[in-house]
C-alpha cells in the first residue's frame, strides 16, 4: 500500500534484526511498525504494529544501542493536537510490544528527528521545529525507564524558522551530537550546530555553513570508527 514518512533504524545488539516506520496511507495514515530480518542478501517481515492510530507524520526511529531490542519512535500525533509524541517500543522476534504514549511538545511539531546517545543508557535527544515558537529548532532529552519516557526542558539551537532537521550522537564523544538542518530564514543554507547534554541539559556551539546555497533534506551519521568524523548528506 501507499507509505509516507518512513524512518528505519538497526538493533545494534540483535544481529541482522532492524525496524522500520511509518506512515501507511492505506489504512487511515496511522503510525506502523515492522520488524524486518536480514539472511544474505533476503529480507522477511514480520506483522505490522500500529503505534497511533490516526494521521502520523515526521516519523523517526532510534534504537538504545544500551538496551537490546528497545527502541523509541517519535511523530506527530495529528489526531492529539498536532503534538510531538514519543513511545517505546520492545521487539520480541519479529513481534512489537508499546508502552504508553508520552508528549514532548503540547503544539503543533514540525520535522522531527531523534537520536540515542551510545555512551549513556536510556537517554536520547529529540530535534524539531517548534510552530509555537516560530517554528525554532529545538530540543530535548529523554529518558527511558522500562518503557516509561521523562523529558527535560527545551533548549533552542536557532530562533528562527528551520526546517529538514537530522540529528546524530557521536558514539566516540560522550554527550556530543549534531544537528543539521536547512535555516529558512538565512537563504535557507544548510547549516550544522554541535549540542552537548549533560544530564537533562543541552548547550550549543556556534551554527556553522555547510551549504551556501538552498539546501534540502539533510541526513547526518558519524563514523564510529573515527572520533568527531561525520558525514551530512542534502540536496
Amino acid at each position: 500500500g501507499v507509505t509516507s514518512y518512513l524512518s528505519l533504524s538497526f538493533d545494534p545488539n540483535t544481529a541482522n534484526k532492524f525496524v522500520v516506520v511509518y506512515r501507511d496511507d492505506s489504512n487511515t495514515d496511522d503510525g506502523t511498525a515492522v520488524v524486518g530480518t536480514i539472511s544474505g542478501t533476503s529480507i522477511s517481515f514480520g506483522s505490522e504494529v500500529v503505534y497511533n492510530t490516526a494521521n502520523t507524520q515526521y516519523n523517526d526511529i532510534a534504537f538504545d544501542p544500551n538496551t537490546a531490542n528497545k527502541f523509541v519512535v517519535v511523530y506527530k500525533d495529528i489526531g492529539n493536537g498536532a503534538y510531538g509524541t514519543a513511545r517505546v517500543g520492545t521487539v520480541s522476534g519479529t513481534s512489537i510490544s508499546y508502552g504508553s504514549e508520552y508528549v514532548f511538545l503540547s503544539d503543533t511539531v514540525y520535522y522531527i528527528a531523534i537520536t540515542f546517545d551510545p555512551n549513556t543508557a536510556n537517554k536520547f535527544v529529540v530535534a524539531y521545529a517548534d510552530s509555537g515558537n516560530s517554528y525554532s529548532g529545538t530540543a530535548i532529552v529523554g529518558t527511558v525507564s522500562g518503557t516509561t519516557i521523562s523529558f527535560g526542558s527545551e533548549y533552542v539551537f536557532n530562533n528562527a524558522q528551520i526546517s529538514d532537521i537530522a540529528v546524530s550522537f557521536d558514539p566516540n564523544t560522550a554527550g556530543n551530537f549534531i544537528v543539521t538542518y536547512r535555516d529558512e530564514v538565512n537563504s535557507q543554507y544548510g547549516i550544522a550546530i554541535v549540542g552537548t547534554v549533560s544530564g537533562t541539559t543541552i548547550s550549543f556551539s556556534s551554527e556553522y555553513i555547510f551549504n551556501s546555497a538552498e539546501t534540502g533534506y539533510t541526513s547526518v551519521s558519524f563514523d564510529p570508527n573515527t572520533a568527531r568524523d561525520f558525514v551530512v548528506a542534502y540536496k
